[in-house]
């Protein structure tokens, strides 16, 4: 069952109090809950987490967990993920409702499937194109990729999952990130004019039917406002002040930075990448203010420097949302025998949903 969040009792609590209660009723769970926290969940939090990762680790760990409880600390399409991918008798749980994705938001069922029949009255879309959406949008979204052929990717598999659709058909729908979707495209040798943005406002999304024809990627317009906040000059000014420094992006953010960058990977190619990295080197890193935060405290033992690369406050807000608060309702209610905040994806889109996640699993 679900009960309404008592906002007053719990919000009253200091953080103190929450990670003392949080702690208790772990304690008496045991097993019976598993925490899965994304790299971008904030440090009062994530010091919780059972297991960490960006979205294809964690996908891979909710289907590997025997807990019949998994809290997803994170945001929805990763708690539907979650969901998708358990096994019979667990359940998915998500500490705040509200905890969704902005990017996800861009895209959504029906005007996919309008984008898809205006693409049918142009060419033949069932053999033209293969529909990728990434990671981060809503399981109806994924079960429409799987009806339809397509498959999921996520930003550390992105090019793997291209060739592949490539051999399936000519042609990628990629949503609901245009920016993923380009570099991706970019490094697979594409031109950069025949990756098109479709607009989902506009009819035939605001294109030509002969560019439509000619087009190899249909670019959602859609994007992350985290990693839109990271911009080249932020890059040119760091690279004035220190030559010898790196520069190590995500590939959510536009293509001048991409292309200014010296690595451009996930969240997790992002830790590796650094913590790899020889002692005394210097990073510029363009993505979530926490992982960035806890990077550059990991590191600094080392002699490593990592620099937040935006000149203002940039995390993720909505992940944001998950705070020791609700956290410490969610484990005392289930401590108590009752479930909050299920995620339960409708049984046939699940089903459709997992074949295009599987499609994902086994090639990457």
């Amino acid at each position: 069952m679900t009960l309404p969040l008592p906002f007053d009792p719990y919000n009253l609590l200091s953080d103190q109090e929450c990670q003392e209660r949080i702690r208790a009723a772990r304690s008496k769970l045991g097993q019976e809950v598993v925490l899965l926290c994304h790299h971008y969940q904030r440090a009062d939090v994530y010091q919780h987490a059972d297991l960490t990762g960006d979205s294809l680790k964690l996908s891979r760990l909710a289907a590997q967990t025997d807990s019949p409880y998994i809290v997803f600390c994170g945001v929805h399409f990763m708690a539907e993920v979650a969901d998708i991918m358990s096994k019979p008798g667990q359940t998915a749980i998500l500490p705040d409702l509200a905890a969704g994705c902005s990017m996800a938001d861009m895209a959504n069922l029906a005007k996919v499937e309008r984008c898809w029949r205006e693409l049918g009255e142009v060419l033949d879309v069932e053999n033209e194109f293969t529909p990728v959406t990434y990671i981060n949008s809503a399981a109806d979204l994924k079960a429409f990729c799987g009806e339809h052929g397509g498959i999921v990717c996520t930003s550390s598999n992105a090019g793997t999952i291209a060739k592949w659709a490539f051999e399936q058909r000519p042609k990628i729908l990629f949503f609901p990130d245009q920016h993923l979707g380009r570099w991706t495209g970019h490094n697979m040798g594409i031109p950069l004019e025949d990756m098109l943005v479709w607009d989902p406002d506009r009819e035939y999304g605001g294109l030509t039917p002969e560019q439509i024809r000619k087009a190899k990627i249909l670019l959602w317009k859609g994007h992350c406002s985290v990693h839109q906040m990271f911009q080249k000059h932020h890059i040119d000014a760091f690279r004035a002040q220190h030559p010898d420094g790196i520069v190590i992006a995500h590939p959510e953010c536009n293509f001048e930075v991409c292309a200014a960058s010296d690595h451009v990977g996930s969240t997790e190619l992002i830790v590796k990448t650094i913590k790899e990295a020889p002692a005394g080197t210097r990073w510029l890193v363009g993505t979530e203010l926490n992982l960035v935060d806890r990077l550059a405290r990991e590191v600094l033992p080392q002699d490593k420097i990592v620099q937040f690369m935006a000149t203002t406050i940039c995390m993720c807000s909505t992940m944001q949302r998950i705070d020791p608060q609700h956290l410490a309702w969610t484990l005392e209610n289930l401590a108590a025998g009752q479930v909050v905040n299920p995620i339960a994806v409708p049984p046939h889109e699940a089903e459709l949903a997992r074949l295009a996640l599987d499609r994902m699993l086994a090639i990457s």
